[in-house]
């Protein structure tokens, strides 16, 4: 209704009511009810639920009044009842639980989306089972086409790291790329590295691993920034096939009640920072403009571009529209505890010689961030490994004295495993400690064979001892590293019982 007929309505009202002798105030009372019911009628009414309502004053209630996709009350049933039209709805959940949309504050949204429509080896338990899975998908696809795949985890087969010698006798006619589920390490076959120039005398890049045998030849594994070797050789995905993975990705979310993200795309140790700026353009605002997005997604950009961030937020301001916000910048420290990359103080029990991995050079790690923070960008950095946690805990204070003192929410990505004292300065620093606590279930065995059983309980997993030292938690899944599933990892923060155990992981 325009300003115009509203007032054409409210004139012939007038007249017609003056005739009937009702006084003024009577007839406007009566107009403006009127419009109030038909403007909050409720299309649907949620009843005979058990509500969580966030709310301390009511924290539960039995029903909700919903209109055009948004919450108009939550209350009892009697309180709704003028919120009934003569369209509305009603639906009885039959004493379900209702709860508000959950947010996963670490996915690689589009690159998840990408798996689900490739090689799937998550879950594999026997080395057979993964090459019959590659050598199925080879079958499916053209000569010289690259097969791609991941979410393999050697640690359910043993612990025996897999090799191109798997998949040889069947792909010598197609390149083979398969990242582990941490996407820290990928599996190229021969073809692959004979294609992108890797051999015996191809030398480790500054913060990644070229994986050999006693007699110096490549395995085919690939670790961290070695990544970049083979990952430039992979055609690019088509945008059509980045749209369809967003959707795919977008709607199991939702279906597991996650309606908003914090999306650090397809950004990974090696990987192109050109991706995540093709995946707004392309995929997020397409989206947006078509009227596709059905969760909200907050997106962080590769801390090399921190330049090109503020001057789109300079442009545009954060929030592009009701669904797409533009949240910060984020860096790798260090690598992953499945690829015995990450950064500790002490070396790993099944590689003595091995510390782990700085995947960025920490001066360079340092200008970045003190330049991002100081117009006003937030940082989250990835750091698994105990020395990882604290180098970035110190260059988040030093960048703090640098700046000046503000509400400016660093992160730290994962926080897996701490030395004595550091949960502590979660909370002193203002540190958002973020989580994901399903990790636990699939690092739990591996984590006492790399570490030993003390080191592994005394310092991992301590979201009880961050919460206790006031630090912020944010729980996330890091899908598809782990399953999109918050209400499992939230009993999996609370219980930690890992697959087969009897007992909860406990700190020693």
């Amino acid at each position: 209704m325009n300003r115009f007929t509203f007032f054409s309505a409210t004139l012939v009202l007038a007249v017609a009511f003056l005739s009937l002798n009702i006084t003024p105030q009577g007839w406007l009372s009566l107009v403006l009810k009127r419009l109030s019911t038909k403007e909050l009628a409720a299309d649907l009414i949620v009843k005979n639920a058990v509500i969580f309502t966030s709310d301390a004053s009511m924290p539960v209630a039995d029903s909700m009044a919903i209109q055009n996709g948004r919450i108009l009350r939550v209350g009892n049933y009697s309180s709704l009842q003028d919120l009934v039209g003569g369209g509305t709805k009603e639906l009885n959940v039959e004493g379900k639980v209702l709860v508000p949309g959950f947010i996963d504050s670490h996915v690689h949204l589009i690159y998840g989306g990408l798996q689900m429509g490739r090689v799937e080896l998550r879950g594999v338990n026997q080395k057979e089972e993964f090459a019959r899975r590659v050598k199925e998908a080879v079958g499916n696809v053209k000569q010289g086409s690259w097969v791609l795949g991941g979410g393999w985890n050697n640690d359910m087969w043993g612990g025996e790291l897999p090799m191109a010698s798997w998949l040889d006798d069947f792909t010598a006619d197609n390149p083979v790329w398969l990242t582990r589920m941490d996407g820290h390490m990928g599996l190229a076959n021969s073809l692959a590295l004979k294609l992108t120039g890797i051999n015996n005398s191809s030398n480790d890049p500054n913060g990644g691993t070229i994986a050999k045998s006693t007699h110096g030849e490549p395995t085919g594994l690939l670790i961290d920034a070695a990544m970049k070797l083979v990952l430039p050789w992979i055609p690019e995905v088509s945008v059509d096939e980045r749209r369809e993975a967003f959707l795919r990705a977008s709607n199991l979310a939702l279906t597991r009640g996650v309606t908003t993200v914090v999306d650090f795309g397809r950004y990974f140790p090696g990987a192109s920072v050109k991706h995540s700026w093709e995946d707004l353009s392309d995929v997020y605002q397409w989206a947006d403009s078509s009227g596709k997005m059905i969760i909200r997604v907050c997106l962080f950009f590769p801390m090399e571009t921190w330049s090109q961030l503020l001057e789109l937020i300079k442009k545009t301001g954060r929030a592009l529209s009701d669904w797409i916000y533009l949240g910060g910048v984020k860096a790798f420290a260090d690598g992953s505890l499945g690829s015995n990359s990450a950064f500790f103080f002490e070396p790993y029990a099944d590689e003595p010689h091995n510390y782990g991995l700085q995947v960025t050079d920490p001066e360079s790690l340092f200008n970045m961030t003190t330049a991002s923070d100081k117009f006003g960008l937030q940082v989250a950095i990835h750091a698994i490994g105990d020395r990882a946690n604290e180098m970035v805990l110190d260059m988040y204070r030093s960048v703090a004295l640098t700046n000046g003192m503000r509400d400016r929410r660093f992160r730290i990505e994962h926080a897996q495993h701490l030395a004595p004292g550091m949960a502590a300065r979660f909370g002193e620093q203002g540190v958002v400690a973020s989580v994901q606590p399903d990790h636990l279930l699939d690092d739990a065995d591996s984590a006492a064979k790399k570490l030993g059983v003390d080191r592994a309980h005394q310092g991992s997993y301590l979201f009880h001892s961050l919460l206790a030292s006031n630090a912020r938690l944010a729980l996330g899944s890091d899908w598809p590293v782990a399953n999109i599933n918050p209400v499992r990892s939230i009993k999996t923060a609370i219980k930690r019982i890992p697959p087969g155990w009897k007992n909860a992981w406990d700190v020693i």
